[in-house]
């Protein structure tokens, strides 16, 4: 158990990186713009990728009545989301440490992955929500309206995870870093759980 309780420290503590580096990354890229837009969306807020890359989407996202790339403050998930990720790596870290001393049963190693996987089936779906408000909730009074064949206005909604071209812009989509970093801590939970569990049946066969 003690190497279980190791690496179960050692999974919840990498998701701490999320304070750090972009869980989400979406770039924009087309003719007029060599070098793609892109923002990096954090736990806490969204940045550029480039200094003036918001500024550049907000103009773009204008014409066609489409919101500004809203504020931390504007949006609940941002002071949500980092007391969220700094409970789950405590918790994860005293199951860890629990473990190693043999305090606990390494089930709880197998909960706390179960947890943080319906934390993020949430958070995933929190922010399809967001990107469809966003590319769907257009101002009426936009200066460009572009339609669909059935005369409903189009929407502009980017993909959740993946290549899609809208208009002229290709835009791609992908977990950054502390996305990354997230999924390897899930990981490395599950094999504490495994390593664990090999070492109570072990216990039990001697």
């Amino acid at each position: 158990m003690k190497t279980a309780g190791i690496i179960m420290i050692i999974g919840s503590l990498l998701l701490l990186g999320l304070f750090k580096f972009p869980l989400w990354n979406i770039m924009l890229g087309a003719p007029q713009y060599p070098d793609p837009l892109g923002m990096d969306i954090y736990i806490t807020g969204i940045q550029g990728v480039d200094e003036f890359d918001l500024q550049n989407i907000d103009g773009l996202n204008h014409y066609i009545g489409m919101k500004t790339i809203p504020k931390p403050e504007e949006m609940w998930e941002f002071s949500v989301f980092p007391k969220v990720i700094l409970g789950m790596a405590i918790l994860g870290v005293i199951i860890g440490i629990l473990g190693f001393f043999k305090k606990l049963n390494y089930k709880f190693f197998l909960g706390w992955f179960l947890l943080m996987t319906v934390l993020g089936v949430l958070g995933m779906y929190d922010f399809n929500n967001w990107l469809t408000d966003y590319g769907s909730n257009l101002d009426p009074n936009a200066i460009i309206k572009v339609t669909n064949p059935d005369g409903s206005p189009m929407s502009y909604k980017p993909p959740l995870i993946g290549y899609q071209k809208l208009l002229n812009f290709d835009v791609d989509s992908w977990p950054h870093i502390g996305g990354y970093l997230l999924f390897v801590g899930m990981i490395l939970t599950l094999i504490a759980f495994w390593l664990g569990r090999r070492a109570s049946l072990k216990k039990t066969t001697q």
